[in-house]
């Protein structure tokens, strides 16, 4: 043995001698408070050794003691000595061991008696506890079991049972009565979390724990209601329900009370509707609750006092759940004989292992305090076990099989260990149960003044549990309070390694490509038939088919054309094991017969899977199997590029930021149908073929083989299988997938047969993919689309909701999320479910009408069934109705993008009715992406599924920003362009309010008109920044193409802040400037604007007129002079010149405009060389004819601004009776001369 392995040794068995120092303290102290309450000892022992109790040292020291015997030379002194090391040890890593010091002390106070008396075994420990534990040891015994079977003899007929508490073990209990033929009338009740009941009614009543007055006041404090989910199961179970304790206690022969604590039981018994005030004459109450033996005593006195004839049993139970619904439990039973074959009939029906207890009621209570003495403290010491262990840097799973294989263990260490070592703490049995039992405990041997010193350093520690907020996880979560004190971790775990070092410290990849020889084989390699539990698997691979139905005609058609692949989506992840296996068994079925017919047997299969390890394994290869026959070996391979999934040393990693974590600790590894423990894969075949294929038989393909040895090696290693086997392949790159595929290819021609259970990454390499670049909307001829994007959330993984945030955050602006009720889905009435269908349905098609990318995703709340096949069931409810709300959308998106495996399928096949797809290939690094068929509801649309485990946080929001309608459909230059190509012109209306805006929107829709929301200086010093904004969000929303404009900005402080405030265009007004002036400050705010992507308008020249009460005389006014017009659009870089050539702001004189159009003329042949767009101010009273000249000549923009004003003016003057009605009179006013002015300028019907 090496020095490393001695010291694990030595620090193993440390732990150990810490386990059996605190064991044999508490067996004793367990002895000693069960004589003291009157059980015989040897019953104790005997009933104790095959229960929860029970550990290595009971079972083997304490019949020594009870037989008077020593258990060894100077044990005391030997073990105190040992015990002292290892506190030593502790106290030197500042580690605190508080039931092994309590133990210790023990020790020292047993080895002081001994020393001082000459005293040995059991005298001493006399002594130590004050308890007369031989004599009691050698009274006369009995035989409880032989009792029990007396009992059933003698046994009455019962009819009717009353059941109240169907809790986790009461509900199999109650149900187990009614199969065993029994009418059973249930109750149910939830109270407040114990921890409150104990702190706060227990301090209230103090020592009159059972006074009428206090127990009245104490359940004023804790409430009581009907927990009518549980009675409705039990219903439905076949049982009758009441609605008060009162009301199932009426008539019965029997009444069980199986609730949580005493508060409870009195509760139900002597509250409001209590049970006993309605107990018919005789019958009798079974308590089954685990309670203090002096609470049963008093019970059964308060009982004899109503004086009809009522009986008692005391009958705690123990084994567990599912114990209690098979009818297996162990009953400790105790009570008067009368009351005892009284409901013997029943006792015998719940039990396997019925103990009936001397010593009247309380007797059998006191065995279960014993026996929950003993687990409660072995669940402490495994906790301070292996919290130590940690500490002393030894692998908690190994320290477990060690502890499990030595003198140290106890059937709770062997039990709970396990949820420590995985950090599981599903609640099998809550850490505040032990707070109640052992608080039990404590005041038992308060109140028998029995020095209990190991128990109550127990409790305490529960307590600290439960005041951590821990008290509903796991009992076994008491480990956690000396994670917390310490910072150590007990969970037994692979590493998380740091994914640049590992992977540095790989070999070098193999040199050679291997794909450009699979690419030369095309012709010669089999088929590649891919059958795909759900669509993402397609995520690797571009130009390949995809069929979502199998029947013989389908693979016939699909096989003759000889394809070097193809996907048969069977979703079948969404399926129950024994549904999916008769999947897979009839697809192979349908595909053996198909290649008959189309002569084409050459095909490999590949159940593509979950690169998380997630789905039907070994059920879906045990079907291929069992119709394509025995194959040389199974071929698993989840390593996945660009889902970063990693297989290293034969343990599977998923990447995260810069980590690598073992698949086994990742959130995949909860999955509540498919999960898993092991991230080693050689374990996990083991693990899930529950032990049928050794994890010692499994073989693997190395890293190094790959990259030092290449497909030959490959090759050679496959060819030395036995048949039959089973083979992993690691992999870290692209690359090492490349050199595995092409050494499979070299043993397939060969004459060998894999069945692969891969991911998609073996896919792409087996059929030498070459990868290209995303797919983007221009790619496939996908412009401005009128409609939104459809996105479709089901997954439940924490990466989907976090990308889920993170899309609502960053697409906010042209985002509307719908959130489905997963509960009205799957746990509600069908009513409720349709309800939330049809909102659902309603709201999306009004959204994506209105150009909305749309998000319809289940509600994050995951809610799980207690079998995996009521998960699959509820994720069925949730899928199908996604699946309904997609069917019952008229619109057709511009895109579909489904988020999750099961969502995608059935999105795909049920909602889109798709039966086939080409895999275009992919919208993000493995997010496929597809065309759907003819077939479906909406041909062509392209359909992007999106894996619930890929990207990173930014992932989904970074498809949906490239797939989304643009947010504005033009620029202003846009327009322009537009214009100019189409020979017309565009108008700028000048908007100062809602109305007007609103006005323009409404007639450009009208006119299928694009249009230019116009904003005036005086507009935006009165109207500010919502103003614009207004302007944008209108801009945006409209289906037509509209842009906002900055008009004549002479103030460069002013266009400066304009320039931030997200308008489409400025014009810079320097026509007040001299020329000079006038082209600097134009080229200095045009080259700002430009960086910022806006369009730039310049005036040339000086309009007379009033805008907005800014005038300019007509001495001042000047045209735009065609000589300078070059060198101004050469400096500046404008987009578009501002022309004057006789056109004035507001209204024409009485004698009419006079336009110089030969300027015009002139001034178009130039700009239009240039790439600029002529505009014209001052539209407003331009007759027909004028603007036709205009266009005609080159103008591409109108302002218009007098002739709206003076229509909404116009309305004020006839005011309306409300404001409402002023704002749409003023609206409806102002959109007819906007809309007339569209048809004037030639743009109506232009909009694209």
């Amino acid at each position: 043995m090496d020095s490393t392995a001695s010291d694990q040794l030595r620090k193993s068995e440390k732990v150990i001698e810490l386990l059996k120092g605190i064991h044999f303290v508490a067996s004793v102290e367990a002895i000693s408070l069960g004589v003291q309450a009157g059980i015989h000892p040897w019953i104790l022992y005997d009933i104790i050794s095959n229960a929860a109790g029970n550990s290595w040292i009971y079972k083997n020291y304490i019949p020594l003691l009870l037989q008077g015997n020593k258990i060894k030379d100077d044990f005391l002194n030997a073990s105190a000595q040992r015990m002292g090391i290892v506190l030593d040890t502790a106290k030197s890593l500042t580690f605190p061991l508080p039931l092994l010091a309590a133990a210790h002390q023990q020790f020292l106070a047993g080895s002081r008696h001994a020393d001082a008396n000459a005293l040995d075994g059991l005298k001493v420990w006399e002594r130590v506890f004050g308890v007369q534990i031989l004599d009691a040891a050698n009274a006369e015994t009995y035989n409880p079991e032989l009792l029990a079977n007396q009992l059933g003899a003698k046994s009455k007929q019962v009819n009717n049972i009353g059941f109240i508490g169907l809790g986790a073990m009461g509900f199999g209990m109650a149900t187990h009565l009614l199969k065993s033929n029994f009418s059973v009338h249930g109750f149910d009740v939830t109270l407040l979390p114990y921890p409150f009941c104990y702190s706060s009614v227990l301090s209230v009543i103090g020592n009159a724990l059972y006074d009428n007055n206090i127990l009245s006041h104490k359940r004023e404090v804790i409430g009581e209601e009907v927990y009518k989910p549980t009675l409705s199961r039990f219903a439905q179970a076949g049982g009758l329900i009441g609605s008060s304790p009162a009301e199932v206690s009426k008539d019965v022969d029997v009444l069980i009370v199986m609730v949580t604590n005493e508060v409870q039981a009195e509760s139900v018994l002597y509250g409001v509707d209590g049970a006993v005030s309605v107990l018919q004459p005789g019958a009798s109450i079974v308590l089954s609750s685990t309670v203090s033996p002096a609470f049963i005593s008093q019970l059964e006195l308060r009982l004899q006092n109503e004086n009809k004839g009522l009986k008692l049993i005391d009958a705690p139970v123990s084994g567990g759940v599912i114990r209690a619904s098979e009818g297996t439990l162990t009953i400790m039973a105790s009570g008067t004989d009368e009351a005892l074959e009284h409901a013997g009939s029943v006792l015998s029906a719940l039990s396997e292992k019925l103990y009936v207890i001397k010593g009247g009621c309380g007797a059998g209570s006191g065995v279960k305090m014993v026996n929950q003495l003993l687990a409660g403290v072995h669940i402490a010491s495994a906790a301070e076990a292996m919290a130590f262990g940690a500490r002393l840097g030894l692998d908690t799973r190994v320290l477990f099989d060690i502890i499990k294989a030595s003198d140290g263990t106890s059937w709770m260490f062997e039990n709970r260990g396990p949820h420590m070592v995985d950090n599981d703490y599903t609640p099998l049995s809550a850490l505040d149960i032990f707070v109640k039992d052992l608080g039990i405990v404590a005041r038992e041997c308060a109140a028998r003044r029995v020095p209990l010193h190991i128990s109550t350093a127990a409790l305490q520690l529960f307590l600290s549990g439960s005041a951590s907020g821990w008290g509903r996880l796991d009992d076994s979560a008491v480990v956690k309070v000396y994670e917390t004190l310490t910072g150590i971790k007990v969970e037994g775990k692979l590493s998380v390694i740091n994914k640049k070092t590992a992977l540095e410290s790989l070999p070098s990849e193999w040199a050679l490509d291997p794909l450009d020889e699979i690419r030369r084989l095309d012709s010669t390699l089999k088929t590649l038939v891919v059958l795909d539990d759900d669509p993402t698997g397609t995520q690797t691979v571009h130009d390949v088919d995809v069929l979502t139905e199998w029947n013989v005609e389908s693979l016939v058609e699909q096989l003759k054309s000889r394809p070097k692949c193809f996907f048969i989506l069977t979703n079948s992840r969404a399926l129950s094991s024994d549904k999916a296996s008769v999947l897979i068994t009839d697809i192979c079925q349908n595909l053996s017969a198909a290649a008959k017919v189309a002569g084409n047997n050459d095909y490999t299969v590949v159940l593509r899977g979950d690169s998380t390890l997630r789905g039907h394994f070994p059920e879906e290869p045990d079907a291929a199997v069992s119709v394509l026959g025995e194959m040389d070996a199974w071929i698993i391979c989840p390593f996945f590029l660009q889902g970063g999934r990693y297989t290293i040393e034969d343990v599977h990693y998923v990447a995260d930021s810069e980590g690598l974590v073992p698949a086994g600790d990742t959130e995949f590894a909860k999955d509540a149908s498919f999960g898993y423990k092991s991230s080693n894969l050689r374990e996990w075949v083991e693990e899930k073929t529950k032990g049928r294929i050794a994890a010692t038989s499994v073989s693997s393909v190395s890293i190094q083989l790959l990259r030092n040895g290449g497909p030959t090696a490959v090759c050679d290693h496959l060819c030395s299988l036995p048949k039959g086997s089973t083979c992993i392949v690691n992999a870290a790159s692209d690359r090492d997938m490349a050199v595995f595929a092409a050494g499979m290819v070299e043993a397939e021609l060969k004459g060998k047969r894999f069945l692969c259970r891969t991911a998609a990454s073996f896919v792409s390499a087996r059929i030498g993919i070459v990868p290209k670049a995303p797919i983007l909307p221009n790619d496939l001829g996908i412009g401005k689309g009128s409609n939104g994007g459809l996105i479709i959330v089901g997954s439940y993984v924490p990466k989907t909701t976090k990308q889920v945030e993170q899309l609502k955050l960053q697409c906010d602006y042209n985002l509307r999320s719908i959130e489905v009720s997963v509960e009205k889905l799957a746990m509600k009435s069908a009513e409720e479910r349709e309800e939330e269908i049809n909102h659902a349905a309603e709201l999306a098609d009004v959204y994506l009408r209105t150009c909305k990318d749309t998000l319809v995703m289940s509600s994050r709340e995951l809610i799980t069934g207690k079998t995996p096949s009521e998960s699959l069931d509820i994720n069925f409810k949730v899928s199908s109705g996604l699946v309904e709300i997609v069917r019952r959308i008229k619109t057709s998106p511009r895109y579909i993008l489904a988020k999750g495996g099961i969502t995608s399928s059935d999105i795909a096949t049920k909602a889109l009715e798709a039966k086939r797809a080409k895999i275009v290939g992919q919208a993000l690094a493995g997010v496929p992406l597809w065309q759907l068929g003819p077939e479906s509801r909406h041909p062509g649309v392209p359909y992007i599924v999106f894996p619930g485990n890929v990207g990173d946080s930014n992932a989904l929001a970074d498809v949906v920003k490239c797939w989304a309608r643009p947010a504005r459909l033009s620029s202003t230059k846009e327009l322009l362009a537009d214009a100019e190509r189409g020979a017309y012109a565009v108008g700028a209306f000048n908007v100062y309010n809602l109305e007007g805006v609103e006005a323009v929107i409404a007639a450009a829709e009208q006119q299928k008109s694009p249009a230019i929301l116009q904003i005036h200086p005086s507009a935006l010093k009165l109207g500010g920044t919502p103003l614009v904004a207004c302007c944008i969000s209108a801009a945006e929303q409209a289906t037509v193409p509209i842009t906002v404009h900055f008009d004549h900005g002479s103030s460069k402080p002013e266009l400066m802040e304009v320039l931030e405030l997200g308008v489409d265009s400025v014009m810079v007004d320097g026509s007040h400037l001299p020329f000079k002036e006038n082209i600097s400050y134009t080229k200095h705010i045009s080259s700002l604007a430009h960086a910022k992507g806006m369009t730039v308008e310049a005036e040339l020249g000086r309009l007379s007129g009033t805008e907005d009460d800014l005038t300019v005389e007509d001495y001042e006014a000047k045209l735009t002079d065609l000589n300078q017009a070059q060198e101004f659009i050469d400096k500046t870089g404008i987009d578009a010149l501002a022309v004057c050539i006789g056109n004035v702001h507001g209204k024409y004189p009485a004698s009419g405009p006079k336009l110089r159009l030969e300027l015009l003329k002139s001034l178009y042949d130039l700009a239009s060389k240039n790439g600029v767009f002529l505009v014209l101010h001052g539209a407003s009273g331009l007759p027909k004819e004028l603007v036709q000249d205009c266009i005609d000549r080159g103008v591409r923009k109108f302002n218009v601004n007098t002739e709206v004003r003076k229509a909404y003016m116009d309305t004020l003057k006839s005011p309306e009776s409300d404001l409402v009605h002023v704002m749409a009179a003023a609206k409806e006013a102002m959109k007819a001369v906007v809309a007339e002015k569209m048809q004037l300028f030639g743009s109506a019907g232009k909009a694209n």
